[in-house]
């Protein structure tokens, strides 16, 4: 039995250079959860914990269907309600949407049967919050950032000075895909994707 692997299947989202680049990303699958708050808070981490189960729970539902998938890295979208920068704010007042791409052929139905069933086996309220989406960000700036988070802003800089070098302006939230595990990767060795639709 094949297995999927969406970041093969659609490398050039899920690869990204030191220095920005155009691109174009399509209408994707996505489970998500929604949260806000300090990305070091229980709440970000029971949330991370919570879209993995689900994912892992849908993998296994379609792996007994002949149809196995390679679970996808985490990303997530991260925004203010009020008005500024997001780093400009405190971290308590973060907003972020956590995502793992799903293939095209999930069905909603599943999706909602495995997270019963998870939530049955392992009681996170936070299951509860899962749901199955469809992201579609077009037209986008995509950079790689080595090293910490803390480390961001100085990419976000060069991102920044190529979009407006390009003349084009943010059209929606940014996005960060984590390649790497920091519960595994030492700090300076980490490997982010950075991205931001633009028109």
């Amino acid at each position: 039995m094949s297995k999927t692997d969406l970041t093969k299947v659609h490398k050039e989202l899920y690869t990204a250079k030191a220095q920005p680049a155009l691109i174009f990303v399509p209408a994707g699958h996505y489970v998500a959860i929604t949260g806000k708050g300090d990305p070091n808070g229980q709440l970000f981490a029971d949330s991370t914990q919570a879209l993995y189960t689900a994912a892992y729970t849908i993998k296994q539902a379609y792996k007994q269907l002949e149809q196995d998938f390679v679970v996808s890295k985490l990303e997530g979208t991260w925004w203010v309600e009020q008005e500024g920068y997001p780093l400009d704010v405190p971290r308590e007042e973060w907003c972020w949407q956590l995502l793992i791409r799903m293939p095209d052929y999930v069905m909603r139905t599943i999706v909602q049967q495995s997270l019963d069933a998870a939530f049955t086996r392992k009681q996170l309220p936070l299951l509860r919050q899962v749901s199955l989406i469809t992201l579609a960000e077009g037209k986008s700036v995509q950079i790689l950032h080595n090293g910490p988070y803390s480390e961001e802003p100085a990419t976000l800089k060069v991102m920044e000075a190529f979009i407006t070098g390009q003349g084009l302006t943010y059209n929606g939230r940014h996005h960060e895909i984590y390649l790497s595990d920091p519960r595994k990767t030492a700090p300076a060795r980490m490997k982010t994707i950075l991205r931001q639709p633009v028109k």
